[in-house]
């Protein structure tokens, strides 16, 4: 049995397709060769000569000039709140002449709650410091920086009045604050 030798041999391909390649790449130079694109080129040569740029100049840079502020001394700080002159004088003031009690030195924030008592008619509430101590206090006692005085005591909270000072007008005033039983 006999087999066929399907493929082509390299002795012949040259033969074949060598023609087909050289008339191929001869069609391809006479082409480029023509003439044909000389409006284009033109176009492309000319397109350029009526572009005119048209930048303004930069402005004139003047030279920095520190100035110093307030130099006459006519306005005030701008980093401390005005002082408002009122001309009514609040009555409303703590007294600053009492001895301070131990719960004053605690912003009031940093207290906590923590219980009540009741000795007969008399209510006192625990109050826990930062420092994990327990402090009583009944009606009448002071707590907190800003001169606060308890108000009532029940088995959940307490209330009290403080007296804080605007910083704005100078004047004392009063304000509620209560603490809780936190669980």
């Amino acid at each position: 049995m006999s087999i066929l030798n399907l493929k082509p041999s390299f002795n012949s391909m040259p033969s074949r397709w060598g023609g087909a390649v050289l008339v191929s790449l001869a069609l391809l130079l006479v082409a480029c060769s023509n003439e044909q694109g000389d409006d284009l080129d033109q176009f492309i040569r000319d397109a350029g000569n009526d572009m005119q740029a048209r930048i303004e100049p930069l402005p004139e840079v003047l030279p920095y000039v520190a100035a110093t502020y307030n130099e006459d001394g006519l306005l005030g700080d701008p980093f401390r709140p005005k002082k408002i002159v009122n001309a009514r004088s609040s009555s409303l003031q703590p007294n600053m002449n009492r001895p301070r009690e131990p719960l004053e030195a605690f912003p009031l924030e940093s207290l906590k709650f923590v219980g009540s008592l009741s000795k007969e008619k008399l209510r006192y509430a625990l109050i826990q410091t930062p420092d994990n101590m327990v402090q009583q206090v009944k009606l009448g006692s002071y707590m907190g920086e800003n001169f606060g005085i308890v108000t009532s005591i029940t088995e959940t909270g307490l209330t009290l009045k403080e007296i804080i000072q605007d910083e704005l007008t100078g004047d004392w005033t009063e304000r509620t604050s209560s603490i809780e039983l936190q669980e």
